[in-house]
Order: C-alpha cells, then sequence, then structure tokens
C-alpha cells in the first residue's frame, strides 16, 4: 500500500480541535507588552514614583505566587507572566503616592486569595487585580484616594495633592472643572494626553488605546464588552449625566459623555481588565450583556453612589454573574431533547 502522506494524515483526537499556536504565556506577556505606552506615561507625568510603586506591585505579586506554590506543592507557573500581569494592573490602579505597604498587601490579597485559593490561572472567579484594589481601598481609603497633580517627570518640583476630575466634577460640578481646565476642548486634550490628576494607569488616554489596539489587532480581545461598556457609559452620560448651571438640578439629554469616557478608569477598565479570559463571559452574546451591565452599574455610581468611580465595582458585580450569563446565553445543541424533570 502506497505511503500516505505527512500532510494528508488524519488526526485523531478528544475535542478541543482548534488548534494555535498561541499559549497562555504569550497571550498573558502579549497583554503586558501593550500595557507599557500607560505605564510610560504614568511615570512621565508621576515621575519615579510611579516606577517606584509598580515596580513593588509586579515583585510582591510575582513573589506571592511563588510563595503560595511553593508551599502547596503546585509547579511554579511564574514564568506564564499571569502574576507580572496581575501586579502591573494593580499597580497601574493605585496613586503614585500610595505608601510601599499598600501595593504589597494588594499584591498578596489578589494572588494569594483571589487566585491560588481557588486552584489558580482559570479557576479565579473575580479578576485579582480589582479584588486586590478593593481591599486596599476600604483599608486604607484616605491613601488610595490622595491624589498627586501631575508634572513633569523629573523636574524636581514639590508635588501636591488635588482631585480627580470625576471627584471634582462629582463635588463641585462641571463649571469647576471648566474653571481648573479653562475651556471644554482644553479639558478633553488634557484628559485624552494624560495631564490629570488620578491613578498611575488612568491618567493617557491616547497611551491605553494604543495598547487597547494592539490587542484588536493580534485578536486578543473582540470589541464585544469594550465598545458595548463604553457606548452604554456614553449613553447613559448624554441622558442622564446633564444638570443646569444656575441650580444644579437633573436636566435630561445634556450630560457629557466624552467627559465620563476619558475621565477615570473607564478605558483601563473596559479594555484590560473587563476583557479577563477567565472572569467574563465566553458566549459573545453574554460579552455583550456583560459591556452593558459594566457601563450601567458605573455610571449609576457615578451620578448616584457615594464614590465618584464606579468601574472596579462594576466589573466586579459582573464578574458575579459571569457563569448564570453563560449558563443561560450557552448554544444549544440541534436536535438535543430536554430530559423531564430538568
Amino acid at each position: 500500500m502506497e505511503a500516505v502522506k505527512k500532510e494528508h494524515e488524519l488526526i485523531v483526537s478528544v475535542s478541543p480541535h482548534v488548534r494555535s499556536e498561541e499559549s497562555v504565556s504569550r497571550i498573558m506577556w502579549t497583554v503586558n507588552i501593550s500595557l507599557l505606552p500607560a505605564l510610560i506615561a504614568g511615570i512621565y507625568f508621576f515621575g519615579p514614583k510611579a516606577a517606584y510603586v509598580t515596580a513593588i506591585s509586579i515583585i510582591s505579586a510575582v513573589m506571592s505566587e511563588w510563595g503560595v506554590q511553593k508551599m502547596t506543592g503546585r509547579r511554579s507557573a511564574i514564568g506564564d507572566g499571569s502574576a507580572v500581569l496581575t501586579g502591573l494592573l494593580l499597580g497601574m490602579n493605585l496613586p503614585a503616592t500610595a505608601p510601599f505597604y499598600i501595593p504589597i498587601i494588594g499584591s498578596l490579597v489578589a494572588i494569594a486569595v483571589t487566585k491560588q485559593l481557588f486552584g489558580g490561572l482559570g479557576f479565579n472567579v473575580f479578576n485579582p487585580a480589582l479584588i486586590g484594589r478593593a481591599f486596599v481601598l476600604i483599608t486604607w481609603p484616605r491613601a488610595m484616594t490622595t491624589w498627586m497633580e501631575p508634572t513633569a517627570a523629573f523636574v524636581g518640583l514639590d508635588a501636591k495633592t488635588t482631585a480627580t476630575p470625576l471627584g471634582l466634577l462629582k463635588e463641585e460640578g462641571l463649571h469647576k472643572l471648566l474653571e481648573v481646565f479653562g475651556s471644554k476642548a482644553s479639558l478633553y486634550t488634557e484628559l485624552f494626553l494624560g495631564h490629570r490628576a488620578g491613578s498611575l494607569g488612568e491618567t493617557s488616554a491616547i497611551a491605553l488605546l494604543i495598547g487597547a489596539a494592539f490587542l484588536l489587532y493580534k485578536r486578543y480581545i473582540t470589541w464585544h464588552i469594550p465598545l458595548t461598556f463604553l457606548g452604554t457609559v456614553a449613553v447613559v452620560a448624554w441622558v442622564f449625566g446633564g444638570k443646569t448651571p444656575e441650580t444644579g438640578k437633573f436636566l435630561l439629554f445634556a450630560g457629557d459623555p466624552i467627559l465620563h469616557l476619558l475621565s477615570g478608569g473607564l478605558i483601563l477598565g473596559a479594555f484590560f481588565m473587563a476583557t479577563d479570559y477567565v472572569t467574563v463571559p465566553s458566549v459573545r452574546a453574554g460579552q455583550i450583556l456583560f459591556g452593558v451591565g459594566c457601563g450601567l452599574i458605573t455610571m449609576l455610581i457615578r451620578l448616584k453612589g457615594g464614590y465618584p468611580e464606579g468601574v472596579m465595582f462594576a466589573i466586579l458585580l459582573m464578574n458575579c454573574f459571569t457563569p448564570i450569563i453563560d449558563r443561560n446565553l450557552k448554544t444549544k445543541l440541534f436536535g438535543k431533547k430536554k430530559e423531564k424533570g430538568k
């Protein structure tokens, strides 16, 4: 019998049958690289303190993962880049003024409790970096809400504390923002470039969008969650985010969607945290629903809640609904009959 050519061989194997050269390690390290523009922007605006806080966060996350895996006898997986990514995301969610113990404890909670306690990568229910940030925010609220006024790095000027744009908007209104930034055009420009107070990774919208575009190009993320997240925020901000300048009373269809899109941690959350493979729905329809839910909760907190920002809480709350969304929106098998009593 004539030998079958190798390229025509039939491979018999169990599912899944989709093959790819991509690996967990490659994807994780690629996401780390995509965050470098935003990290560089944070270091530029906030100086060496930004690099210091981020470095402590990454080192603590890696050491926490190594320590837990060593104690439990599991094979070390710090080389896959997931711990580095968790530390990097946590660091980018912290202010440059954060004391050294905050990124250490935040990383420990993110890795040891949120990730490893549930079985490691692929088994965690919540986004580890966001749980770490939520814990340190609740434990040290003053330190986590003390924002440094951005200045060009290494200039040597004394840093001043100030409020974030969302904080000013919530406490004193749009007129105060325009007073600080001069005009709406100047406000949008500064928000887009990153010259404003906030967490290290939420300052420069353009730097985050560069990284997000790279991930979309590589098809490591899809449009379903980010665009529905951003779109829902924009619509709700436009419909319900307006107030009369004189009395401050609610005004329908008079909000500023651009201000809400460029402010806070929305872009960082929508593209880099709400798209986490493990904690979001796997079906496309579920991802759209997840994005809409994140947008609604974010704006509910921004407009009516006690915090000026709601991205972190929105993603964590929607993580809770991921199993339900997947279960109810999964593709139905053709011809399968439903058993009685189920």
